[in-house]
């Protein structure tokens, strides 16, 4: 599963200091539902078209380590990750949330955005979460997809039990 970043992972917005350092608030919600997800098999990746440290330490922080930033041709980006993993489109999916991202959403098997993305994109996506990018909507991606692949109910007993 790939992730693009604003408006996904975060809220969109952008932040920066007065001295020009870039500031983005993360979903905690969103991140652990991105590990349970791994820990349930599922291999992660992100491509965004801005090149942030932030980000790079955000994907280390969830052990992300298909990371591809700065990306102004997402569609190059999401070639490349596919050489490099010997995946195909048909075993990917991606959540994006602008337009931008719609060449990658439209060449994978299952393409997700945000219910605040434009109109256009949200044609073209396979499901729009009800939570907004930033506010839980990686979370219940990871739900979604771990219950369709019958890995929820393990995740969940490990805080049961």
């Amino acid at each position: 599963m790939i992730f693009d970043v604003d408006g996904v992972m975060t809220d969109g917005r952008l932040y920066y200091t007065d001295d020009g350092q870039e500031l983005k608030a993360f979903n905690a919600l969103d991140g652990h539902g991105l590990k349970m997800l791994k820990q349930s098999g599922v291999e992660l990746a992100i491509i965004s078209g801005r090149h942030s440290r932030l980000v790079e330490h955000r994907a280390r922080n969830l052990g992300i380590h298909h990371l591809h930033l700065g990306a102004h041709d997402k569609l190059e980006a999401f070639e490349k990750l596919l050489a490099a993993t010997q995946f195909t489109p048909d075993q990917c999916g991606f959540m994006g949330d602008d337009v931008i991202d719609l060449p990658v959403m439209r060449r994978c098997q299952f393409a997700v955005a945000v219910p605040d993305a434009p109109e256009l994109v949200r044609q073209h996506a396979h499901y729009v979460t009800g939570a907004a990018g930033g506010c839980g909507a990686v979370r219940e991606l990871c739900e979604v997809l771990m219950q369709a692949q019958g890995t929820f109910d393990a995740q969940m007993a490990r805080y049961l039990n």
